[in-house]
C-alpha cells in the first residue's frame, strides 16, 4: 500500500472519528529552489472548494509549517486571529472559509514527513478530542509509514542478501541469548566478541544499549512477541517489555518495528 492511500485512510478516520468538516494532510517535501522544508497539500477528505489544493506551506510559518518546528500537535480556536501563528496563509484559509483548526505532525527517523489536519468551517473550540485523534492517528500513519518502507527495502533486496540477513539475526540473537546463561567468563567474552563481529562497524556510533536491551531487540526482529522473549531470555514479561521500552525510547522509536529497523541502520543490530 503507497504512503499516499494510508494518509487518505487515516484522514477518513480523522474525519469520521472526530466530526470535522474537512480533514486534510501534506507530506514534507524539499520547497521548489530552495533547501528549505514545505508542507505540501495534496490530500483532502471533507467539504473543500479546492482553495488549498496544491499549496506549499513553508515550515514555521501557518499551522502546518509551526507543528513541523515544533514537533507537536497544535489547534487554533480562530486561524485568521490566533497570534500563535503567522499569517501568511490568511487569504487562502478565509477563501476556504475555515477557522477553528488543529494539525500534529507524522514523524519518521525523527523527521517530520507529514503534517495530518482536522478543521471546522466555524469558530466553535476544536476541542481536546479532535486533538487527540490526530495525534492518535499521526503515530499509527508513522508505524504504518515504517513498514511499508522496511517492506519495500526488503523486496528490494536480493533474495540471498535478504535470507543470509535473516540468518545472521537468528544467530546473532541465539548466541547473545547463549552467552546470558554460561557460567565461564572466557567462554562469555568469546561470544560476545563473535556478536560484536555481526554488527557493522561502518554504520557509525549508535543509541548506547545495554546487554537485555540488545536481547530483547534482537529477537523482536526474529518476530517474537513479547511472552516468548521473555521465555527465552529468561525473565518476566512486564521486564521484557520493559527493556523493549527502554530501548525504543533511546532509539526514538515508537514501535517496535521501528525500533529494530534503527537499530539496523545504526549498527546495534546485524543486519
Amino acid at each position: 500500500m503507497s504512503e499516499s492511500t494510508l494518509v487518505t485512510d487515516a484522514l477518513r478516520r480523522v474525519r469520521r472519528t472526530s466530526g470535522v468538516s474537512l480533514a486534510f494532510a501534506g507530506m514534507v517535501k524539499p520547497a521548489v529552489g530552495t533547501r528549505q522544508r514545505s508542507v505540501r497539500l495534496e490530500h483532502f477528505v471533507g467539504n473543500t472548494i479546492g482553495a488549498l489544493a496544491g499549496v506549499s506551506v513553508d515550515v514555521g510559518h501557518g499551522l502546518g509549517g509551526k507543528v513541523v518546528s515544533v514537533s507537536r500537535p497544535v489547534a487554533v480556536d480562530d486561524y485568521l486571529r490566533t497570534p500563535n501563528i503567522t499569517h501568511r496563509y490568511n487569504t487562502i484559509i478565509a477563501t476556504e472559509g475555515l477557522r477553528a483548526m488543529a494539525a500534529a505532525p507524522v514523524i519518521v527517523d525523527r523527521t517530520p514527513v507529514a503534517v495530518l489536519y482536522g478543521a471546522l468551517h466555524t469558530d466553535d473550540p476544536i476541542g481536546n478530542r479532535t486533538l487527540d485523534v490526530l495525534a492518535m492517528e499521526a503515530r499509527a500513519l508513522e508505524q504504518q509509514i515504517v513498514a511499508t518502507r522496511a517492506a519495500v527495502e526488503s523486496a528490494a533486496a536480493v533474495p540471498e542478501v535478504s535470507a543470509l540477513r535473516d540468518r545472521i539475526t537468528d544467530a546473532y540473537a541465539r548466541l547473545r541469548v547463549l552467552a546470558q546463561n554460561l557460567d565461564d567468563p572466557a567462554f562469555t567474552r568469546e561470544l560476545d566478541l563473535i556478536t560484536e563481529s555481526l554488527i557493522d562497524s561502518t554504520a557509525g556510533p549508535g543509541a548506547t544499549l545495554t546487554r537485555r536491551e540488545q536481547d530483547v531487540l534482537s529477537l523482536a526482529a526474529l518476530g517474537y512477541s513479547n511472552a516468548r522473549i521473555a521465555e527465552t531470555i529468561g525473565v518476566g514479561v512486564q521486564t521484557a517489555k520493559g527493556y523493549m521500552k527502554d530501548a525504543m525510547r533511546k532509539l526514538g522509536a515508537s514501535t517496535r518495528l521501528e525500533a529494530v529497523v534503527i537499530a539496523r541502520r545504526a549498527g546495534v543490530l546485524p543486519g
